[in-house]
């Protein structure tokens, strides 16, 4: 389909020396005469300012693994190295409204307690000991793992290993947040929470899948997942199931949310999280949607395009995919499946209906690769 401005329906005034004149009063006044900027502020279909990006994990460790010695961890509220989209430097976002880093905890180090309206989540690249306290109750989270942290829950972070530091993913919406200027943060009375006595008690309460808490356990009303934690072992084990069972999406593979275990929904309501797996050869057929997308490489190695462009990546390499760009999927490995995490703003463009999808309308359903 061909785009065009210069059609009944679309501003289309032609300057005149009046009008100049006329604009340059308004210009004034702080207004602005809206045909001067209609088509721009309402655009035929979505236009991001972000690009497609991709982190390679090989490249930051060292850097990430350099700052343990380079600033103290309470001194920098965190240790994290934020990934940045060179055309979203302004709101610290790596693609549309959400912002992503890559933290570092040394052996033994444990971080102040806080909350914040923006909404959060971890997922753990390497090292073992990483724990999280949310809201009291304290988890043990590993390689693979998905952990939430719901807006305004407090929590703190620390590594109880002794053999190195703990590098894992953080994921928030505090683009959104900040953009919609509701943003607030605190900084815990006392300092550190009390955790409850059972490590993991969320995931002994909800995480046994088609099982559910009756009774008393049952009244959750908040509106974000009573699970907080999500095992790797779990969500492989789960994607392998469903492999047997199905091909999957012509578009996704393999692919599997991240839910609630009370609605069925997203983990939280601005923030929503995906694993999946891509079999030995698979190369998915690529479409595109409203909602932007952060990838992080689980296992495997392959490369996706994106708005015609090919980004190869391997086991922890981060890349993203702006709202409305056309994508697809390759596995690399004859032999070996490949797995993908991501977590996204699909909550929000369902919320507020904004959700459209299509697939990509040539034969192959594949771009071609400027």
């Amino acid at each position: 389909m061909t785009y065009s401005d210069d059609v009944l329906g679309r501003a289309r005034v032609k300057d005149t020396a009046e009008l100049e004149a006329f604009y340059g009063e308004l210009d004034k006044h702080e207004t602005v005469a809206l045909w001067r900027v209609a088509n721009k502020i309402e655009p035929w279909f979505p236009q991001p300012d972000s690009v497609p990006m991709l982190w390679r994990y090989e490249e930051l460790r060292p850097l990430v693994l350099e700052a343990l010695d380079l600033v103290n961890a309470d001194d920098a509220g965190r240790r994290v190295v934020a990934l940045v989209n060179p055309e979203r430097k302004d709101l610290v976002a790596a693609v549309g409204l959400l912002y992503t880093g890559l933290q570092v905890m040394g052996p033994g180090e444990s971080m102040t307690a806080h909350r914040h309206m923006a909404a959060a989540l971890r997922f753990v690249v390497e090292g073992q000991g990483a724990w999280t306290i949310v809201d009291g109750q304290k988890l043990r989270v590993g390689p693979g793992d998905f952990a939430i942290t719901p807006n305004s829950a407090w929590h703190e972070h620390g590594n109880e290993g002794t053999d190195g530091p703990v590098i894992w993913q953080d994921g928030l919406d505090i683009p959104l947040v900040n953009t919609l200027d509701a943003n607030f943060y605190e900084v815990h009375p006392n300092v550190y929470q009390e955790p409850g006595k059972v490590v993991n008690s969320s995931l002994l309460t909800h995480g046994a899948g088609q099982l559910r808490p009756f009774g008393f356990e049952d009244s959750w009303t908040k509106p974000y997942s009573p699970l907080f934690a999500y095992p790797w072992e779990q969500t492989y084990s789960a994607l392998n199931n469903a492999a047997a069972a199905s091909a999957g999406s012509p578009h996704d593979g393999i692919i599997l949310e991240y839910s609630n275990p009370k609605t069925g929904g997203s983990v939280m309501p601005t923030l929503g999280a995906h694993m999946q797996l891509l079999q030995a050869g698979q190369h998915t057929k690529a479409h595109r949607h409203t909602g932007s997308v952060i990838y992080n490489v689980a296992k495997g190695s392959g490369y996706s395009v994106i708005a015609g462009k090919r980004f190869d990546w391997q086991q922890g390499d981060i890349f993203c995919v702006p709202s409305w760009a056309w994508h697809e999927h390759a596995n690399l490995s004859a032999s070996d499946d490949a797995c993908l995490f991501s977590f996204n703003d699909f909550p929000v463009m369902r919320s507020l209906e904004f959700w459209r999808e299509e697939a990509y309308p040539d034969n192959d359903g594949h771009q071609a690769i400027n």
